[in-house]
């Protein structure tokens, strides 16, 4: 194919196209009219020798090429853009700059304290606007609405540009008191009560109903591949509210680590190893193509990873500590026979 015959400006209505899916809603965004982007298309499917965009009962559905091409335009031109903007130094300390971050309340618990923190001294003027994951979509960060989410992701876009930020582990919050703290095996777990943190906002139906597996969070996934259930007696949507619920005696959080970890802040509350096995997550950020190569942008990314590296550090040398104050116990996916009764000290 000769490149010198071809319009590059395609490549920007067939992004759209793509994005939209829509012929009508393509040619509003891109202030031409719908016939004017009809004949676009017709152009484009015969560039690419292939449909494209195919009717359906649910409009218009990519074909298997128009998905492989998604993606690679987008890069592409995120880069043509980056290629063609003068090349501007991004000041941090003057720049008063304002980023828009997804974050789930996991990473504002554990990771956001000490990015402000040190954002205070590096960039005293940037603004940094928190949202939460239902204020988000897909979309706006595709269109670069939103800078950067930070999250535990089940899937996201191919197009996406993602970094890991760390790994997390699930430890057991309970009571000093708790009649369960010096015989923390799998049986007595799931005799206890226990406390669910929910991210996504579901509550009773998701928690409590193995049935519907797609609901169920990392916890009660790795129970049902045991065969077994907990008891749930109270769900919330904040992971500041366990430490003070586990002083009722029979109450046990599970939470992740660095949660917990930062939950455990007096002797009133002991930290255990979950008595079987749960994987671990990974926290992840994400952000659009198109953002990619901006100064600013590259300045923050890099900013977080520093801030969670020195998080980490300061981890390895805490923890040894923690973990003998807190006496954790060893994973077992054994159901032991030994149990207790909660009412009998």
């Amino acid at each position: 194919m000769n490149l010198q015959r071809v319009d590059l400006n395609l490549l920007v209505y067939l992004d759209v196209l793509l994005r939209e899916k829509n012929v009508t809603r393509a040619s509003e965004q891109l202030g031409i009219t719908q016939p004017a982007m009809s004949n676009i298309l017709r152009r484009l499917r015969k560039l690419f020798n292939d449909p494209l965009l195919i009717r359906s009962s649910e409009g218009m559905t990519p074909t298997e090429r128009a998905l492989e091409l998604q993606p690679r335009v987008r890069e592409l031109l995120s880069d043509l853009t980056h290629l063609l903007e003068p090349r501007t130094e991004f000041r941090p300390y003057t720049s008063n700059r304002v980023f828009r971050i997804m974050a789930s309340d996991y990473a504002e618990a554990t990771l956001v304290p000490r990015l402000v923190k040190t954002l205070r001294s590096e960039a005293p003027n940037v603004v940094l606007d928190f949202l939460t994951p239902s204020d988000v979509s897909y979309r706006d960060m595709e269109q670069g609405r939103v800078d950067l989410a930070i999250n535990r992701f089940n899937e996201i876009p191919q197009s996406f540009h993602q970094v890991l930020v760390w790994r997390d582990t699930f430890s057991c919050l309970l009571s000093a008191d708790s009649p369960y703290v010096h015989r923390f095996n799998l049986k007595n777990y799931l005799k206890a009560q226990h406390v669910w943190v929910s991210k996504t906002g579901m509550g009773v139906g998701f928690g409590v109903n193995p049935d519907k597996s797609g609901g169920l969070g990392s916890i009660d996934a790795a129970l049902q591949r045991l065969g077994q259930k907990r008891h749930i007696s109270v769900f919330t949507r904040h992971y500041q509210m366990p430490a003070m619920l586990v002083a009722n005696r029979d109450l046990i959080a599970t939470l992740p680590t660095r949660v917990a970890r930062m939950q455990a802040n007096n002797a009133d509350i002991v930290i255990k190893e979950p008595p079987f096995f749960i994987p671990e997550f990974e926290l992840t950020m994400a952000w659009s193509p198109l953002l990619q190569h901006h100064p600013a942008h590259r300045w923050l990314r890099q900013l977080i990873l520093h801030v969670a590296r020195q998080l980490i550090n300061e981890e390895k040398q805490i923890a040894p500590i923690q973990d003998a104050l807190f006496d954790g116990s060893l994973h077992t996916q054994a159901l032991e026979l030994e149990e207790i009764d909660p009412d009998r000290r």
